[in-house]
């Protein structure tokens, strides 16, 4: 019995090809790439202090009170114009003013920073003098370094506490429930630990200046209402700048808090132990001892 022939489709004919994206749709996915890739280069250019301000941008931002970077921003490329002697800066002195009273940290320390490089100014040399009472470690001893630059040496004490540790009490008793490790650096109002309160409230415990953990408590102390929870050593920039004011106004009292940064202290450069042998020298050669 002869078989009928079987009709069979050849596998290698001509397939149907698929799709492709339309004009509309590869528009839209080249400009969601392009948009990913811009985004971050709009918040870096938004937030980089080198971005050069114009007269009005310079004015809106000061002025800015629900940006605060925007006026750190601005008072950073004020104080570049002081520094250059260019005199469209004096504009904004009365701004400088006002801005010592802001109630953002940040801002007060940036600005107490900028009136110490006009020392000619007698508006900013008064309002230095009312920042010396700031509720900031920090604000109180920028204050203090710039008013060297206009030859009072009223700042002094503050400026021998940034040589300090500061040492963070717990504010009520609890455990900790979270620390960070010695040794590790930290920028001022770094996260160093987590205290669960005994009615089982948290609150973070922060760090008041830049610098380095000495010492913290380890999770799962218990601590008590005022002990110390931390210890953290002055960042390298502060005692530096420290150094370099009392070089020129200090005084025999203070070479027990200079000595230190010249053997004793960890973790400090060769440029902080030479200046504060400078610092010392020069102590003793204004004191004739």
């Amino acid at each position: 019995m002869s078989a009928n022939p079987v009709s069979v489709t050849s596998s290698t004919g001509p397939r149907p090809a698929k799709p492709g994206m339309s004009r509309s749709q590869k528009l839209l996915f080249f400009l969601t790439a392009w948009l990913i890739c811009l985004m971050p280069f709009l918040f870096w250019w938004n937030t980089w202090f080198g971005r050069k301000l114009s007269d009005q941008q310079l004015t809106e931002y000061l002025h800015d009170t629900k940006k605060p970077r925007h006026i750190q921003q601005a008072l950073v490329q004020v104080g570049e114009r002081i520094t250059r002697h260019d005199a469209t800066s004096k504009q904004w002195y009365p701004q400088l003013v006002q801005l010592a009273a802001d109630p953002v940290e940040e801002v007060r320390n940036t600005d107490a920073w900028v009136m110490g490089q006009d020392p000619s100014g007698a508006a900013f040399h008064e309002t230095l003098l009312k920042m010396l009472a700031d509720p900031s470690q920090m604000v109180r001893g920028n204050a203090a370094l710039s008013l060297v630059r206009f030859g009072d040496a009223s700042g002094r004490p503050q400026i021998l506490t940034l040589l300090q540790p500061a040492h963070i009490a717990s504010p009520e008793s609890g455990r900790i429930i979270d620390s960070d490790r010695p040794g590790t650096a930290i920028h001022q109002g770094g996260l160093i630990a987590k205290l669960q309160y005994v009615h089982e409230q948290t609150a973070e415990i922060r760090s008041p200046i830049p610098g380095r953990i000495r010492s913290v408590a380890g999770t799962g102390a218990n601590i008590a209402a005022g002990a110390e929870v931390a210890v953290i050593d002055p960042a390298n920039e502060q005692v530096w700048e420290a150094l370099r004011a009392l070089y020129l106004i200090g005084q025999s009292d203070d070479l027990a808090a200079i000595r230190p940064y010249e053997r004793d202290v960890p973790d400090v450069s060769n440029d902080i132990r030479r200046q504060a042998q400078e610092t010392e020298q020069a102590i003793r050669k204004r004191s004739g001892s």
